[in-house]
Order: C-alpha cells, then sequence, then structure tokens
C-alpha cells in the first residue's frame, strides 16, 4: 500500500530541509563510524551492559542529558507475561540509556527509540567479515546487530547531530532511547515508559526498507502437553504414542492456521499469504527408545493482527485445541493441557492518517524523492507498547531489510542508512517545530521527562 503526501504534511521551508539533508550527509563518515563502533561492542540479549557505557559517552558528548537505568523488577512485576524475567531474576548490569535534548518550547516533543540487544552471531566462521568486526566493505558495516538495530541507533544519533549542526534550534524535546531486551520481548522500552518518558510522538528505528510499518502483528506462546499410554516398543500396539497424537493435533492446527488467514480482511495485510503464522518452536517427548511415549510437550507461537483481541484469539485456540482432540479416539477422553508463557503481546496499530505518519512520509520522500509506502508486518515490535501502554502515537521506519536479521553475515546498506538518517532529520525538525519560526507553533501535551539520575 503507498501513499503521496501532500506538501502540506512537510511544513519545513525548503531552504530549511536542504540544509538539514546536507548537514546529514556531511555526516556520512560520522554515521559509518558510530555504527561501527556499536557493533564492535558485543551486546547479546542479556549483557548489553558494555555497550550502554559506549552509547552514554556518545549521547554526553553530543550534548544531551543523559539518564542511565536499571529495570526495576517491582515496577515491572504486572508486564512480565508480555515481556518475560531475566533467568537472573533481574536486569542488573543491563541498564537503558537516554539522551535528552530540550527544546525551547511550544514544539511537539519526540521519542527516537531504538534497542540495543542482538541474538547470538552463530558460528563466527561462518562469517565473510567477523560478526563483531564492524567492518566496512562493499557500501556494508558487517557484524552482529548493524541491521538489527544499531543501525537504527546511529541513525537517531546523527539524525540529531545534523539538526544541530544545521544551526537550527528545536521548540520540543527529543530523547534518544537506547533500550535492552527487545528480542525477548521488550522490557527495556517498557521500563522507559515507566520511568516516565512520554513524548507526543515515537519513532522507531528497526529495519523496514525505508517503509512506514504502521501496523505490527501480536502473538500468544503456548505450551500443549499431550498425555499418551507407555508400553513396551515391541508391543507398540498396546500403548498410544503421545508423538503420534500429537501430529494429529498439529495437521488440525495448520488447518485453523489457515482459516484464520482466509478471515482476515485488515487491508494493510492483504499483501501477505500467511498472516497469522502459527509455529511449533519446540518438541519434547519421550523417555525411552524401546518405550511407547507416554508424554510430549509442544512449544510454540500464534500470530494476530490489529484489530483482534488477545484474549479473544487465546480463548478461541484453546477452544480449538479441544475441537481437534474432540475427533481423536484417545485425545477426545485425555484431551491436551494447554498453557501460557511469556511472550504475550497485543498486535498495535497507528492510523495511516495520523499526523505523525504524515510526518515521516513527507519528510521521507523530500530525503528520497520518492513517495512512502504504508505497510503492515506479522512481527511485533516494541510500537505496541507506545500505543497501548501510554497512547503515544508511534510509527516504525528504518533502513535495512528485516530479512536479513538474526542471520549469518548480517550487515546494513550505507546508502540506505544515510536516506533513513535525512528522514528522521527532516522528521525531528518537522515535528518538534524551529526556533526560527520553520514550522507551526504547537503546545506539546506531552513533555519528555528526565528523572534525576
Amino acid at each position: 500500500m503507498s501513499i503521496n503526501v501532500s506538501p502540506a504534511a512537510m511544513p519545513l521551508d525548503p531552504e530549511i530541509a536542504s540544509r538539514i539533508v546536507a548537514a546529514v550527509d556531511d555526516l556520512r563518515d560520522t554515521l559509518v563510524a558510530t555504527l561501527q563502533a556499536v557493533v564492535r561492542v558485543p551486546s547479546v540479549t542479556g549483557a548489553e551492559g558494555a555497550v550502554q557505557e559506549v552509547i552514554a559517552r556518545q549521547m554526553e558528548e553530543l550534548g544531551l542529558s543523559v539518564d542511565v537505568w536499571e529495570p526495576d523488577p517491582t515496577l515491572m512485576a504486572p508486564h512480565l507475561e508480555a515481556v518475560g524475567l531475566p533467568e537472573s531474576g533481574d536486569w542488573a548490569g543491563r541498564p537503558n540509556v537516554v539522551g535528552t535534548l530540550r527544546g525551547s518550547g511550544g514544539g511537539r516533543s519526540l521519542i527516537l527509540n531504538s534497542h540495543i540487544d542482538t541474538v547470538e552471531p552463530g558460528d563466527p566462521e561462518r562469517w565473510t567479515h567477523g560478526p563483531f568486526s564492524g567492518d566496512h566493505a562493499d557500501g556494508h558495516v558487517w557484524g552482529r546487530g548493524s541491521l538489527d538495530m544499531k543501525g537504527g541507533l546511529a541513525t537517531n544519533l546523527v539524525a540529531l547531530r545534523a539538526v544541530m549542526a544545521a544551526g537550527l534550534t528545536l521548540r520540543g524535546d527529543v530523547s534518544i532511547e537506547s533500550v535492552i531486551s527487545e528480542e525477548d520481548g521488550g522490557a527495556g522500552t517498557v521500563a522507559t515508559l515507566l520511568r516516565p518518558y512520554r513524548a507526543d510522538g515515537a519513532i522507531i528505528t528497526e529495519p523496514t526498507r525505508l517503509r512506514i510499518v504502521a501496523a505490527t502483528g501480536g502473538s500468544f506462546v503456548f505450551r500443549i502437553t499431550i498425555a499418551g499410554q507407555a508400553a513396551h516398543a515391541a508391543k507398540r500396539d498396546d500403548g498410544v504414542s503421545a508423538i503420534e497424537a500429537f501430529s494429529y493435533v498439529h495437521a488440525g492446527l495448520l488447518a485453523y492456521e489457515a482459516r484464520r488467514n482466509a478471515a482476515i480482511t485488515h487491508p494493510l495485510y492483504q499483501p501477505i499469504a500467511n498472516r497469522v503464522p502459527l509455529n511449533i518452536g519446540t518438541i519434547r517427548g519421550g523417555s525411552w527408545p524401546s518405550s511407547v511415549p507416554e508424554w510430549l510437550v509442544a512449544e510454540g507461537r500464534g500470530g494476530l493482527v490489529p484489530g483482534e483481541s488477545l484474549d479473544d484469539v487465546r480463548r478461541e485456540f484453546v477452544d480449538e485445541v479441544r475441537r481437534i482432540a474432540d475427533g481423536h479416539p484417545w485425545l477426545r477422553d485425555h484431551q491436551p493441557i494447554v498453557e501460557w508463557v511469556t511472550g504475550q503481546f497485543s498486535a498495535g496499530e497507528i492510523a495511516p492518517d495520523d499526523p505523525l505518519v504524515g510526518i515521516v512520509g513527507a519528510a521521507h520522500e523530500t530525503a528520497t524523492g520518492s513517495p512512502v509506502a504504508i505497510e503492515g508486518v506479522t512481527y511485533g515490535t516494541d510500537a505496541r507498547h507506545f500505543l497501548q501502554l501510554a497512547g503515544i502515537p508511534c510509527v516504525v521506519y528504518g533502513a535495512g531489510d528485516v530479512t536479513l536479521a538474526h542471520q549469518t553475515d548480517e550487515r546494513m546498506d550505507i546508502d540506505a542508512l544515510l536516506m533513513a538518517t535525512r528522514t528522521v532529520a527532516l522528521s525531528i525538525a518537522a515535528w518538534c517545530g524551529l526556533e526560527d519560526g520553520a514550522t507551526p507553533t504547537h503546545r506539546s501535551t506531552r513533555a519528555v521527562s528526565t528523572p534525576a539520575r
């Protein structure tokens, strides 16, 4: 789905916009160096502390007011079904970092959010460039997290630097957030909202191929326990295999997935073949090769789209498992047990005609010369926390193709990163307003709070 943003949506004077774009382009080497510096510090989920020290210093050098803190388990407790609790029991040694630039007043406030945690790099011997090399080669910066999403952090830092380098004074406050623990549920962003950081709008610079993601999928993560009946393998017909019984359930769930897909009419999801994927991720079953397995535990994830209620979908899922089991001669009297595990979250959506979408879309067109596309995606992002927990309009927009995330040879295209940085810099100026009157005055209703360190 594409939109054409009218010129009225971009309130910046063309000369001001040109100054901002030129300032970004002049900072291309800084953009590369910023990304390289953070890629070279490993930050797999659970071990983000070292890289956050680097980022805090970068923010201080930029002249931002910097806030560094670890999420409070007591405050986080009501949100654990969605974000989970670390195996350690808390987030010690894993701080969030937020840097804030105060505006002169009268403008809209903005949060620029990125997560700093990454998945494991896998076998380093399989990488063309080392997973933490940060090498700049073939027009890309290479390494784990370069795309997902340290490139987004570099975008935010350099975009704000460019606005300042262009000699412009913002009216609204801007906060750059480097958050932990997104890969396992988003505890870092939730902690910022509980701090509480608030703003009139938020941009998450995840890799979206320079498209605006206005709708993100939700998920329910489940555990299904199947009971069988043990017997000696030599007399397997005297037992009931829990593995074979689950195979029957799995076939039924795939049919259920197909029916759910056919029923979804959300316009942003029509181009997607599997709009609500239902995946079995782990299976454990049986205890001895020569015994008929009397138990099986499968864990998986199901999707949902905006407009669907998480609670309703979960109830429907339980009913569907029961309906499937009723058609099986053993399971109808030995019903599978469905439990919920960490990773329950609702889908999120911002209206395509929201003012923030218009500003980012117009900024994209000014930065790239092409209209922006608006999409829905099946995966979740921290946008849901801004939208649902705080009621803050939030768009997801950034450089890079998410299909390269979590893979060997993850890399960020620098030309695309520069375009994203242009867009974000223009969005900052247009959304927050400028002291020289280049944008209309707008009194913020959500001033960013900066708690004392």
